[in-house]
C-alpha cells in the first residue's frame, strides 16, 4: 500500500505567524519588528475568517483602519488581495469557480462577505459595525480619540478586534493597550531576534550596522519603549504633522518659500529644508542632504533651490565655519534675502520653541515614512545646565546630530522673520516703450527683458547711460 503524499503548503508560515493566525481571542494585540510580515499575517487571518464564514453560508465583515490612504492601499494590495488571488487560484485548480470582486479599497466575496480598508480618524471609526483591524495603531493621529469612537462600535457580541504595530514611544493608546494586563487581551510580541529564531531569513548584524542609529534599532527592531520624557519633540507631535504629499518638489504650488540651511563639513550632514506657505500651513517641499559636501557644492545646491522656488527668505547657520558660506550667499543673493543665524543658547531656545509650537499647532507638514527624519527630530533633548540655563543637545551618530531638525527650525525662523507682505510701487514705463518694472522670474536679467521688448532690433536698443 503506497504511502499518501501530503503536499507542502504553498506559503509556509513561521511559528510566530502561526501563533497569531491560530489565536482566535476576541481582543488580540501584537507588536512585531519591522518587515517581519505583521500586516501580511494579520490580513491572512481576515481572509481566512471570511472564507470560513462563506463555507458555512454566513457573511463576515472586516474593516482595516490604517494611518493613511497609502497604508490602507498597501494593506489591501500586499495583504488581502494577494491572499484572495492565491485562494482563488487554489479553488480553480479543484474545478471550483470562485472569484472575489476587487475594488481599490474593498473586496467582496461571492457570498457577500467584505473587507474594507480606510484611513483612520474618529469619524470613520464610528461609521460601521464590523470586525476591526487597527494597522500600525501606534502611528495613528489622535489614537485616543479613534479608540473612544471605535470601541463602542465593536461591543456587539462576537465582533473581533485586532491591533498591530511597532512601538512609537509611550504617548499613545497602543502603549497603554500593549502594556496592560488582566484585561482580557491576548498579547503577542515578536522582536527581530524571535523572528530570526523562528526561521525568518535576516542577517541581524548586517541590519544593525545598516540602521546606523541606536534609537531606530531599539524601537523598530528590538521593540523598546523609548523614553519620551526628555525628548523635545515626542513622536506623537511628529506623527501629527506627517503627510504623504510632503517632501515632494513636484507638489510646489508657486507660493512663497522659506529655506533653512544647516552648514556642515567632515562627517555631519549639510541640509537644506524648503518650506512653502500654503494658507497658514508650511509644507515641506524638499529636504536636500549631503554628507562631506564641499563648500562649492553646498553653494551650488543653495543657488539651485533659489532658482527653482520663489524664495522670500533664507536662514543659514552662521556659527563657526558658517561665516564664509553666509557671507558668500549674501553677496550672491542679497543680505536682505539671506540671514545668518549664530547658534547661541538664546537663539537655539527661540528656534526650538518656535519649532515645537509649529508641531503642536499642526501648522507644519513633513514627509512621512522617513525613519531617519523621525529619529533626527526625536533625538533633540532639552537639558538644564548647572546655572539653570536650558540648552538643547542631540546625540551624534552616523546620521549626524539633529542636522535635519535644525535646518527645519531655521526654515521656520525664516518664515517667522520674512512672512510679512511685500509692498512696492511699480516704476513708470519708459517713454520709448521700455518696461522698467522689476521682473522676478529667476535667472532673467534687465538686459534680457530689454532684448525681448525690442524684438531683436539692435538699433532700437538704448545705449547705456541715463536712458538705460
Amino acid at each position: 500500500m503506497s504511502e499518501r503524499i501530503v503536499p507542502a503548503p504553498a506559503l509556509p508560515l513561521y511559528p510566530y505567524q502561526r501563533r497569531w493566525v491560530q489565536d482566535d481571542a476576541r481582543f488580540k494585540i501584537g507588536m512585531m519588528a519591522r518587515q517581519c510580515g505583521k500586516t501580511f499575517t494579520s490580513t491572512l487571518e481576515l481572509v481566512l475568517d471570511c472564507v470560513r464564514a462563506e463555507a458555512m453560508g454566513q457573511r463576515c465583515r472586516w474593516v482595516i483602519l490604517s494611518r493613511g490612504e497609502r497604508q490602507a492601499r498597501e494593506a489591501m494590495n500586499e495583504g488581502v488581495k494577494l491572499h484572495l488571488q492565491a485562494m482563488s487560484a487554489g479553488f480553480k485548480a479543484h474545478d471550483y469557480d470562485w472569484e472575489a470582486g476587487i475594488k481599490a479599497l474593498e473586496v467582496e466575496l461571492p457570498g457577500g462577505s467584505k473587507i474594507t480598508a480606510l484611513p483612520a480618524n474618529p469619524d470613520t471609526a464610528r461609521g460601521f459595525s464590523a470586525n476591526v483591524l487597527l494597522d500600525e495603531f501606534a502611528f495613528h493621529q489622535d489614537s485616543r480619540a479613534i479608540w473612544k469612537a471605535l470601541f463602542p462600535v465593536i461591543s456587539k457580541p462576537g465582533l473581533k478586534l485586532r491591533v498591530i504595530s511597532t512601538p512609537n514611544g509611550k504617548g499613545n493608546k497602543f502603549y497603554e493597550l500593549m502594556t496592560g494586563s488582566g484585561d482580557g487581551w491576548s498579547r503577542h510580541t515578536t522582536d527581530i531576534y524571535q523572528a530570526v529564531a523562528d526561521g525568518l531569513p535576516r542577517d541581524i548584524e548586517e541590519l544593525r550596522r545598516g540602521a546606523g542609529d541606536a534609537d531606530l534599532w531599539a524601537q523598530e527592531f528590538e521593540l523598546k519603549w523609548l523614553d519620551e520624557a526628555s525628548a523635545w519633540l515626542p513622536f506623537e507631535l511628529i506623527d501629527g504633522c506627517e503627510h504623504a504629499a510632503a517632501g515632494l518638489p513636484e507638489h510646489y504650488q508657486g507660493g512663497p518659500v522659506y529655506v533653512g540651511v544647516d552648514i556642515a563639513a567632515r562627517n555631519d550632514l549639510f541640509v537644506i529644508c524648503v518650506l512653502e506657505a500654503v494658507g497658514d500651513v508650511l509644507w515641506t517641499r524638499e529636504i536636500i542632504e549631503r554628507r562631506r559636501a564641499s563648500f562649492a557644492e553646498q553653494d551650488v545646491l543653495l543657488d539651485d533651490v533659489l532658482r527653482r522656488y520663489r524664495v522670500l527668505r533664507v536662514c543659514m547657520d552662521q556659527t563657526g565655519m558658517g561665516e564664509k558660506p553666509v557671507e558668500d550667499a549674501q553677496r550672491r543673493h542679497g543680505s536682505s534675502r539671506v540671514q545668518g543665524v549664530l547658534f547661541t543658547a538664546s537663539a537655539k531656545l527661540d528656534m526650538a520653541v518656535r519649532g515645537k509650537e509649529a508641531f503642536e499647532d499642526r501648522r507644519l507638514r513633513i514627509p512621512e515614512a522617513r525613519p531617519e527624519l523621525r529619529a533626527d527630530l526625536h533625538k533633540l533633548k532639552k537639558v538644564t545646565g548647572p546655572t539653570g540655563v536650558p540648552r538643547f543637545v542631540a546625540d551624534s551618530d552616523s546620521a549626524g546630530h539633529a542636522d535635519r531638525t535644525w535646518a527645519l527650525f531655521l526654515a521656520l525662523t525664516a518664515a517667522a522673520d520674512g512672512a510679512g507682505a511685500i509692498e512696492y510701487t511699480p516704476a513708470p514705463r519708459h517713454p520709448r516703450g521700455f518696461d522698467n518694472s522689476l521682473d522676478t522670474t529667476p535667472g532673467r536679467t534687465l538686459r534680457m527683458r530689454a532684448d525681448e521688448q525690442y524684438a531683436g532690433d539692435d538699433a532700437a536698443l538704448p545705449e547705456r547711460g541715463a536712458d538705460w
